[in-house]
């Protein structure tokens, strides 16, 4: 029976949202036409679901699980306006192509919309374009097909309810130094959302900032994207942290909208295991994000390959990596040919010029007492380097003096020295070199540097600040195995090695003790070769 005057519809609709509070799969069921609206009847519904919601179209099994999984969160949580705060509901969905994410990013947005007066949302997406022609347009689009359409106004970048201009949700482009944008949304008595579309390229700093919004009321973080990086955020979510989210990953080829055909064409080119089609297809991070130097397969299996054994004039080679500040870690390694694990690393905190120095000087007699005393030694000589660089070469030890940032032997094809040693460093791990195979600060700090091209087209590495500012450490051991590519260094004779001075003929004592030195060795359990 239909009613019969606009209160009653007005009734009516009040009653339903209401009704549909914990339940996101229900109110999108009831929200669009889709008994009569061809435009979105895309999608048939499991036969169980036509049979429940009396209806041949709708979401998507993958949608379907993904909103019924939000309401079972929403009703876990059974928040009530003048309650005292309630966990953050955090989910993150990692798919292929062409399923229909901004779709669902649409529901979901007017479902909180809706559904929770006085709320306050915010969208964004990895770019302007994608965040304006695709994820709001999305959100405009369904807005304006729903129910509930007349309650709100609908702008270029905003949308608020009728009556009251702070209930709604923004669209907001997102800016690396501006991550201001995404703090301070509050809504003590009512919920507070984040919807970030494509976060896999989104900045850790945005998401850093958004934590500001999760603190009171009801508040959401829901991501969405393709899993185009091994690092950052987002891939943090299905990693290390996740048990903190709720997690889907969606094989394209799982989806009825989905081009099929053109995704067994892709799998056929480039294989089933290809970085192509897990990130375009099967909704799985890469081995090597699109922008990653050394690819996480060339890290595993560099830690777990056996030793060969080498020629004996292959040089043993260190590098010396000095810290720039106090939670930095200054590291020796020792790599001798395709091997940089059987010679145990050294990484200290809190030591200056001199002692480091010192503790170079150590590895290099303890080698020599076995017969391999180092060929070279590359120190990193930039800013505080330089005075390990001076003391060494003082006390007549074969030392090189590399500055990152200088020329590269082929500038034509890389920036500068660092993203040459780099590429050097992959290179040889494409050869089979070995790893520590316990080191997993070592593995995150190799397969974490992303690169980019000039416009000439040579390689440069992403910076130390740069990496810091996504959230992740400064790379010191991976820059202490990258520095033993310095420069090619030949093979050596056993006999006839130069001994330099030794450091207990100089005045200085870089043993004396220091208050305040912290000097500790997380390899202690790796066998230093006989």
């Amino acid at each position: 029976m239909q009613p019969e005057s606009r209160g009653e519809i007005e009734n009516d609709l009040v009653e339903f949202l209401a009704e549909v509070h914990q339940d996101p799969l229900r109110y999108v069921m009831g929200a669009w036409d889709w008994a009569n609206d061809p435009t979105i009847q895309l999608v048939e519904l499991p036969p169980e679901y036509q049979a429940r919601f009396n209806c041949k179209h709708g979401p998507d099994v993958w949608a379907i699980k993904y909103l019924e999984d939000l309401g079972d969160q929403i009703k876990k949580n059974n928040f009530q306006p003048g309650d005292k705060a309630v966990d953050p509901v955090q989910m993150a969905v990692a798919s292929g192509h062409g399923i229909g994410k901004s779709t669902l990013t649409a529901w979901v947005a007017c479902f909180l919309m809706d559904t929770r007066p006085h709320s306050v949302g915010i969208v964004t997406a990895n770019t302007g374009t994608q965040l304006a022609t695709k994820t709001w347009a999305q959100i405009k689009k369904w807005r304006k097909k729903s129910l509930a359409a007349h309650w709100w106004t609908i702008g270029e970048r905003q949308i608020r309810h009728i009556g009251d201009s702070d209930w709604g949700i923004s669209a907001v482009t997102w800016k690396k130094h501006e991550s201001e944008a995404f703090a301070g949304q509050h809504a003590a008595a009512s919920s507070s959302y984040y919807l970030f579309d494509e976060a896999s390229a989104i900045d850790n700093s945005i998401f850093e900032v958004s934590e500001g919004g999760l603190t009171d009321g009801e508040p959401f973080r829901l991501l969405f994207g393709n899993p185009t990086r091994n690092s950052g955020f987002f891939y943090d979510c299905f990693h290390k942290q996740r048990h903190r989210w709720i997690t889907f990953q969606v094989d394209s080829r799982s989806c009825q909208i989905t081009n099929k055909r053109l995704y067994h064409e892709w799998v056929e080119d480039f294989g089933e295991d290809s970085d192509f089609v897990r990130v375009r297809v099967k909704g799985q991070f890469p081995k090597a994000s699109s922008r990653q130097l050394i690819g996480t397969d060339l890290i595993m299996s560099a830690r777990a390959r056996e030793i060969e054994e080498q020629e004996i004039d292959i040089p043993v080679i260190v590098g010396v990596d000095v810290a720039r500040h106090g939670l930095a870690e200054s590291v020796i390694c020792i790599r001798r040919g395709m091997d940089a694990r059987s010679i145990r690393w050294r990484v200290y905190r809190g030591l200056d010029n001199m002692q480091l120095a010192s503790r170079v000087v150590e590895v290099y007699r303890e080698l020599a007492s076995t017969g391999m005393p180092p060929a070279m030694i590359f120190v990193d000589g930039g800013g505080n380097g330089s005075g390990v660089v001076d003391r060494l070469r003082q006390l007549g030890y074969p030392v090189g003096d590399i500055l990152f940032g200088s020329k590269a032997d082929r500038p034509d094809r890389y920036r500068n020295r660092v993203a040459e040693m780099w590429a050097k460093t992959r290179d040889w791990l494409k050869g089979g070199g070995t790893l520590p195979q316990d080191d997993e600060v070592l593995a995150e700090q190799l397969q974490n540097r992303e690169y980019f091209y000039t416009a000439a087209d040579a390689l440069f590495l992403e910076s130390k600040d740069d990496l810091e500012d996504r959230g992740l450490d400064s790379p010191d051991r991976a820059d202490a195995l990258a520095l033993t590519f310095a420069y090619h260094v030949a093979r050596v004779k056993p006999s006839g090695v130069r001994q330099p001075l030794r450091p207990e003929d100089q005045d200085y004592d870089p043993h004396a003790n220091q208050p305040g030195n912290v000097d500790y060795d997380p390899h202690a359990a790796l066998p230093l070769a006989a």
